[in-house]
Parts: structure tokens; sequence; C-alpha cells
């Protein structure tokens, strides 16, 4: 899945729960740790895959159920320590939502190797195309077909759910870029 597919489908998960659970749109900095976790699986495996070798495919080692179960306590007890609970559960919301993204369609027609990757080290996956780098990878891995198009759907709706929400996290983004660069002071 694109990295916009993965944001799409975290934040229409994390504002459904925010909306029936707290009744109200999400927060601006838990939005923004919903990001960043919703993209983190790939931010780990992909360079360390496709750019300098380490780890065997781009949905290895932070894809992995094995790393979730250690993540996930680590996540909460420093966010719990911080005292910013709905931080680390929004970060953990998006970093999950990210695994299970990444399962194809073709699961649904009982191609499970191409899951996998939810239990590397264990089970291997099935092997990749060669990928030259994350730049190769944009410009000639994937193709445009009916699975990209409902991603981009996905982010459409997502974008104006974001909106209806009241854009979380971008004037907290803009207030502290202002406040690094001197901007209106």
């Amino acid at each position: 899945m694109w990295p916009w597919g993965h944001l799409a489908v975290a934040y229409l998960l994390y504002t459904v729960v925010t909306h029936s659970r707290l009744g109200r749109p999400p927060r601006a900095v838990p939005a923004i740790a919903l990001a960043f976790g919703s993209q983190t699986p790939d931010l780990i495996d992909k360079p360390l895959a496709w750019n300098f070798g380490i780890l065997p495919g781009g949905r290895t080692l932070a894809h992995s159920l094995f790393v979730v179960a250690l993540l996930v306590p680590v996540v909460l007890l420093v966010a719990d320590r911080l005292k910013g609970r709905a931080i680390g559960v929004a970060f953990l919301i998006g970093y999950c939502s990210h695994l299970l993204a990444d399962v194809p369609p073709r699961i649904l027609s009982g191609e499970f190797a191409h899951a996998a990757y939810l239990l590397w080290p264990v089970l291997e996956q099935p092997p990749e195309e060669p990928v030259a780098g994350i730049l190769d990878a944009f410009l000639h891995y994937y193709e445009l077909g009916t699975y990209q198009w409902v991603q981009f759907g996905l982010f459409a709706v997502a974008v104006v759910a974001w909106y209806r929400d009241g854009m979380p996290g971008l004037e907290w983004a803009f207030d502290s870029l202002e406040r690094r660069l001197g901007i209106g002071s």
C-alpha cells in the first residue's frame, strides 16, 4: 500500500474510534502521532531492505507481529511516563493499521503466503521483485491498478473526514514551524 493509503486507513479508523468513544474529533498531537505511526513500518523496513540490503524484504522486521508484541508495551509505558497515553495509543493505532492495510487483496482468494510478513522471521516471505531504492519503487515498481485507485479514493474520504474534524494537527504544525523559524515574532 502507498503511504497515503496507510495514512487514510489509519485516520479513518482513528476518527471513528475517537468520535464513538470520546464524542469528539481527534486532537492535534495524537493525530500527528497517528500519521507518524502509520508510516513507521515502511520507514524502517524499506530503506533497510531496498537501500542498504540489511533486511530480506520491504515487509519484514517492522512489519512483524513479534515486533508489535514488543513495541506495544514499550510505547504504552513511555507514553504513561510522559503523561501522553492518548499520543501513544494514536501512534500504535497508526502502526498496527499499517500492518493490516498491507495485507494484499490476494489474501481474500486464499493466497495466505502474502501475509507471511506478519510472522517474519519464523515464516519467510514470498520473494520480492528487486527494487533499487525508495525512489525507484515510486517511479517504477508500482503500477496504477484498481487497488491503487481504491487507495486514492480512501485518501480522498480521509481528507474530507480530516477537514470536517477541523484539520487536527495542521495548526499545531504551523505554530511549531513559526516558533522554530521565528516567523511572526
